[in-house]
This record gives C-alpha cells, structure tokens and sequence, in this order.
C-alpha cells in the first residue's frame, strides 16, 4: 500500500447473510476491534440490514455500504433500488459488478459502468469489481480481460467522480473457495487494472486510486496480501462475517500503513530522490 498516494480500505461484503437483529449484534462485537483503524472500514450489507447497520455503527468508525444499485432512480423495475433510496437511507458505499451479481443475475460490463454511473451521480462511492475465471486465466487472458473491464466500468467518469471510485480485483476463480491468489498474483491483478487506469487518465491519477484485493482475504494471509505495492486493502467475503477474523484484517491493513510511513521515513533519509 502507498498510504501517501492512496486510501487503503477495508470493506466487507456479508452477501446474503444475517438478519437485522443478527446484523446489529455483529457491529456491536466489530466495533471495539476495528476502532482504532488507521484504514477506512466499510461494511456492505444485505438491503434489509442498512437501517440496523447503519444504528448500531452510529457514532463508531464503521461506514455502511449496500451490495448492489440499479441504475434507474425509479420505475418498474420490481426488487430493485435505486442509488438515491439509498444515498436517502444514509449509505455511502455500494459493491457493483460482483462476479456472484454477473454470474447469477445477467451483470454485464455495461450494466456494471451504467450502475456505477448511477451511484456516483447520487453521491456513493461504487466498490467495482472485476476478475477473472481460471479458465481465462489459464488462457492468458488475465491482463487483456482486467483492463477491458476496468476501461469499461469506468466509461464517461470523469477525472473528479475517479476519486470516488474503489475498483477490488477479485479473481473469480479464488471467491468462496477457500483457493487464495497468491501475494503476487494479486499485486499483478491489481497492477493491470492501475495500469488500464493510468491509459485513460494517465499515471498521476491512476496512482491514487484505491485498488482492493478480494477472493478469500483472511486472518491468515491479510499481512502479506496488504503488504503488496497495489493492494490498498480488500473486498472481504466470509471473513467479514467472523468479528475477529475481520478484525484481525483491519488490523493487519493498519499495520502495513503504519510500516510503510515508517519506512518512507527511513528511506527518504538516504534515498529521498528515489521514492514515489
């Protein structure tokens, strides 16, 4: 992480799981694990779970976010909700494009970068995830399909509305599966999409957006996913669900920010042309 370029953040996405009573008591136990985070935390949660979400985390450093948006304000468009119900109901970041959302429910890049859209013109901050199946990745596709779906979720958003934006790279091949990219496999990932950034708004820019890691962050392997020059935190799935085990990950991501601060202390001292 480069904490002096970029925001690291740490966001959970809970999918489909716990009811609002469940919902609320698992803030609760978070709160005094993640309060002393030099990251951002983010805790994605099921429509039916935002107003107990967004109570219990009242006053703590615990932003809420939804999973999903559609990119009408409204019409009949029946289960769906719209960027402004929820920037109204006091959310502030939403996932797009998960692979669970294009495999299951018809999520295309188009309606990735139409959603995206929708949720930064209503003030939210999107969580856009792109990644690739092993069968691509054994193809040798990774890199050509990271930048076509990042250049593609990032049509017509504007140099300020970039500032808003979290892309998590999430190889669909290590989501729930308990198989984790390793530490250089996910800095690659996420080099190719800041690279497909820096080709439409150039490096300067592409340097301070935050990139996540997901697919099977944990406890575990959180240290050495975060320590990576391109991880700038991650989109946690199950482990998001265990306060410890989230916690444990917050933690982690604090701890590289602080090391890398120190580190470019040390390093400037001796080589401070060299930096960036």
């Amino acid at each position: 992480m480069k904490k002096d370029l970029r925001k690291a953040v740490i966001a959970g996405n809970w999918k489909m799981n716990k009811t609002p009573a469940e919902a609320k008591a698992l803030i609760e136990e978070m709160k005094p694990l993640v309060a002393g985070a030099d990251c951002d935390v983010v805790l994605c949660v099921p429509f039916i779970d935002i107003p107990a979400a967004i109570e219990a985390a009242a006053g703590s450093n615990i932003k809420i976010g939804a999973e999903n948006v559609h990119f009408k304000s409204s019409g009949a468009y029946t289960g769906e909700i719209s960027a402004e119900m929820l920037k109204e109901a006091g959310v502030e970041y939403v996932v797009v494009g998960h692979s669970e959302r294009r495999q299951y429910f018809g999520e295309t890049d188009q309606t990735v970068n139409l959603r995206s859209l929708a949720a930064l013109n209503a003030g939210l901050k999107p969580i856009i995830c792109v990644g690739e199946t092993l069968e691509q990745r054994s193809l040798g596709y990774t890199e050509t399909l990271l930048k076509f779906q990042t250049k593609m979720a990032l049509t017509n958003v504007t140099k300020e509305q970039l500032k808003n934006v979290i892309i998590a790279y999430e190889p669909v091949w290590a989501i729930g599966t308990g198989v984790t990219a390793t530490a250089d496999q996910a800095d690659e990932g996420n080099g190719y999409v800041r690279e497909a950034i820096a080709e439409v708004y150039g490096g300067d820019v592409a340097a301070t957006v935050t990139i996540q890691y997901g697919g099977s962050m944990n406890a575990a392997n959180a240290d050495e996913l975060v320590a990576k020059h391109n991880v700038d935190g991650g989109l946690i799935g199950g482990a998001s669900l265990k306060a410890a085990d989230f916690g444990k990950i917050v933690a982690a991501a604090s701890r590289e920010l602080k090391g890398e601060l120190n580190e470019k202390t040390c390093s400037f001292m001796y080589y401070g042309w060299f930096w960036i």
